[in-house]
């Protein structure tokens, strides 16, 4: 079990929680602060005139809401804003979203009744999944929308994911014992007013970069190694003097890897020799290509970029995004902005630029395996066959360009496309949760250009029939992956073999991983 509420949550914590089905555990003196906030705002909004709880919402916050109608108010936000479009969020998401509304209530701001903390509590530990739509929030009020459709699930209607199946909430609800969330002062505002759907997605976007990035260490360094690539443009001594934590952390990560290989060159052994110097044209390439030689300077960026979204969105993960802010401590509302998402959707936006350029490096080092006029080593698309009556990884090559040229669009930034709305009461706008979603799109098709880079390897190295001179780490690598992506030399459907090498990477790490 995981506690919420009591310490920080990490990222290893959410992972945890998320995919590696820890349960929630909520400590009694955490629900203890929940109740005294609640009766805090009980106490406290006795005539006086505080938003979303007698007053109307956004700009219908002018309007008045009578003594009896406050209740059914919370009920109307709810229910006007489940306006859901598009795709169902996966069940990892909403289990994301559901963590992170969670861990911003029990920081003990929110003003609610700990029913809705136990409730929320009860469906992640049971795994009932919410259906919560892609489109609709525009993450500056919170993801309204997509965590209004979470609250319709809490007070028991709308539908759920449950076993494989899609069902109404309420059947679920009786066939497990669960009681529906009844409101009692502002519950619906403070279920709906968050940054909780950005974040949560942003929190699972961040961990599958970092596996996606210690990947892309991988496979670069497998493809240095098929090459017979030269070490010093990894070395310690060529990196130190470039002062970018990221790309010192990616060399170390590349000799750790490329340790005990028997292809790896040194270039004093091989071009520092004076019988090279006589010759006016040298045969042996003097310095690689840059998607070779320069990985430490393409993927240190990355590394930098997915470290700072990490810090970021564990800060929001356990931050107070509500609107207001009810402050026990200090005996008063507050009434502000907390619920804007411009910290998640710029993270997003960086996240997914530089998961973009990692996409394009695997494609650059997947196109100079697959041409022969370049690597001067291996036949045309690594064609084990016949050449012209076999064709190798010629059809993989177009998905992995076309993979590419996608996330290339997609990069387009969404913090800097605002929309004003909510009769312009919402003038200025993040797109968090957009945001979010494209930067996982983006990290999914960059998992399938990585897995045709490997497969592409595979077929490499069985090419040249180097497996006793590869490194313990890529050789490891090699043989994991060939017993789910055998060889081949005939022509074969290649879906389902690249879908299976894409879920081993999405659930695995490499060797490095992105904290070593």
């Amino acid at each position: 079990m995981i506690s919420v509420g009591q310490d920080v949550l990490s990222l290893a914590d959410f992972s945890n929680l998320v995919f590696n089905g820890k349960s929630v555990n909520l400590p009694q003196s955490a629900l203890n602060k929940v109740d005294t906030n609640f009766k805090f705002l009980q106490q406290f909004s006795s005539n006086k005139l505080i938003y979303g709880i007698n007053t109307g919402f956004g700009p219908m916050a002018q309007y008045k809401v009578s003594e009896d109608n406050l209740l059914q108010l919370q009920y109307n936000l709810i229910r006007s804003h489940s306006s859901g479009n598009g795709a169902l969020l996966k069940p990892t998401l909403v289990k994301a979203l559901m963590i992170a509304r969670l861990n911003s209530m029990m920081q003990a701001f929110s003003g609610i009744h700990t029913d809705v903390v136990l409730l929320l509590q009860q469906l992640i530990n049971k795994n009932v999944t919410p259906c919560i739509y892609e489109h609709g929030g525009v993450g500056a009020s919170g993801d309204l929308v997509q965590l209004a459709h979470l609250g319709l699930v809490l007070i028991g209607e709308g539908e759920v994911l449950y076993n494989g199946g899609k069902y109404p909430t309420i059947q679920i609800y009786n066939q497990l014992g669960i009681k529906p969330l009844t409101i009692h002062v502002r519950e619906g505002l403070a279920i709906i007013n968050g940054t909780s759907a950005m974040t949560g997605i942003g929190m699972v976007n961040v961990i599958q970069a970092q596996k996606l990035l210690g990947w892309a260490a991988m496979l670069s360094a497998m493809t240095n190694e098929v090459v017979e690539a030269y070490d010093d443009h990894f070395s310690h001594e060529l990196n130190i003097v470039k002062h970018h934590k990221g790309q010192n952390k990616i060399a170390a990560m590349l000799r750790n890897i490329l340790t005990g290989s028997k292809m790896i060159r040194n270039r004093s052994d091989h071009l520092y020799q004076p019988d090279n110097i006589g010759h006016d044209v040298f045969e042996d390439k003097v310095q690689e290509y840059y998607s070779l030689r320069c990985v430490t300077q393409v993927l240190g960026p990355i590394y930098d970029t997915i470290a700072n979204a990490e810090t970021v969105l564990v800060n929001e993960l356990n931050s107070v995004n509500d609107n207001p802010v009810i402050d026990h401590v200090n005996q008063n509302v507050f009434h502000g902005g907390n619920f804007h998402g411009d910290y998640v959707s710029l993270e997003m936006d960086k996240l997914k630029i530089a998961i973009t350029k990692l996409s394009m490096l695997s494609e650059r080092q997947l196109n100079y395996l697959m041409n022969d006029k370049l690597n001067k080593k291996f036949p045309p698309f690594l064609n084990l066959g016949v050449l012209g009556l076999n064709f190798g990884m010629q059809g993989m090559q177009f998905t992995a360009t076309s993979t590419v040229a996608e996330n290339q669009t997609l990069s387009f930034p969404m913090y800097v496309h605002s929309i004003p709305n909510n009769n312009d009461n919402q003038d200025i706008v993040s797109m968090g949760c957009n945001a979010a979603l494209m930067t996982g799109r983006v990290i999914d098709n960059a998992f399938a250009v990585l897995s045709i880079q490997l497969m592409s390897l595979l077929q490499a190295v069985d090419y040249l029939e180097c497996q006793t001179k590869l490194a313990p780490h890529t050789l490891n690598l090699y043989n994991k992956m060939r017993a789910i992506f055998p060889k081949f030399i005939q022509d074969q459907p290649k879906y389902k073999d690249l879908e299976n090498v894409k879920n081993f990477l999405e659930v695995n790490e490499a060797a490095i991983s992105f904290n070593s």
